[in-house]
């Protein structure tokens, strides 16, 4: 079909009247990433396919029910996918506050909703179907969104702990780590979020001065960068302060990579870095006397 053929958007008043609901309800739909919509000056327009994508979507079970093999967190992700190009971030928020409503706990919003959604917009824009701005508004929003859900997440009272977390050297992602991050402060241990491409020298004067260190997370997302994630761990190595290593990331493809990077362990996704930090022992309560 040309774009000639293409039946011609509707306004969201019209889309409204053909979901038979009121004009709110339908702008509700939008905000919450129900129904794709995108804004023309002051007017939402509503493709008929996407218009139909939602009436087949309210039709078919649930989620994670009646057998249909889509896990709820996938739902969730495409829903946030949509507001986030969409650079809406009142829709944004309302999509992860109505997510969490229906039952969606935090792990799951970061790990299987946050973060596949990324990844989707990532690729869209590695095969040309994003500009890299949409990439970039995207990266921003969730970023904001993050800072939001610390502030409201976040555990008083003291730390179980520091872990330093970071990106390898010439590593430019920081999303996986500083959605680790938010996970581990939610579980009540301080942490020292250095961001992307953290040099060597970085990891280990952020481990020396980090109170009751607990552990270092490295991430590496791309193989060039691999030999950068070594250099780190050798570099940490080299600190008269014991320091327990974790590595993850899609470069580290499995248990053998990590012990050749040096690491004490591999996190082979983001739920078993949480799993590996928690079972590490807890500091010592007192003065720290290695620093």
């Amino acid at each position: 079909m040309t774009p000639a053929d293409r039946p011609p958007d509707l306004t969201l008043q019209e889309a409204a009247d053909q979901l038979g609901v009121h004009y709110m309800t339908a702008y509700r739909y939008v905000r919450t990433g129900r129904l794709a919509a995108t804004k023309q000056g002051a007017v939402w327009r509503v493709r008929p396919a996407d218009l139909d994508a939602m009436r087949a979507e309210t039709e078919r079970p649930r989620p994670g029910r009646h057998g249909t093999g889509e896990a709820p967190g996938e739902h969730w992700a495409k829903r946030l996918e949509a507001r986030l190009v969409a650079g809406d971030g009142v829709g944004t928020m309302a999509v992860v506050d109505t997510a969490m409503g229906a039952g969606i706990g935090l792990d799951d919003l970061y790990l299987e909703v946050i973060s596949p959604a990324m990844a989707s917009i990532g690729y869209r824009w590695a095969i040309g179907e994003l500009d890299i701005a949409d990439e970039h508004r995207a990266s921003v929003l969730v970023y904001e969104t993050l800072g939001r859900l610390a502030a409201r997440f976040a555990r008083p009272g003291r730390s179980r702990g520091t872990v330093v977390l970071g990106a390898a050297p010439g590593e430019t992602h920081a999303l996986p780590v500083t959605l680790l991050a938010g996970l581990l402060r939610a579980r009540g241990f301080a942490v020292d979020n250095l961001g992307a491409d953290v040099p060597a020298r970085s990891f280990r004067a952020a481990a020396a001065v980090a109170e009751r260190l607990v552990a270092v997370g490295i991430s590496v997302t791309r193989e060039e960068h691999l030999d950068g994630a070594r250099a780190a761990v050798v570099a940490l190595r080299a600190s008269a302060r014991p320091v327990h290593v974790l590595v993850g990331g899609n470069a580290v493809a499995d248990e053998a990579v990590a012990w050749h990077l040096g690491a004490d362990g591999w996190a082979s996704s983001g739920a078993v870095a949480l799993e590996l930090v928690e079972a590490l022992p807890p500091p010592p309560t007192g003065a720290d006397v290695t620093r």
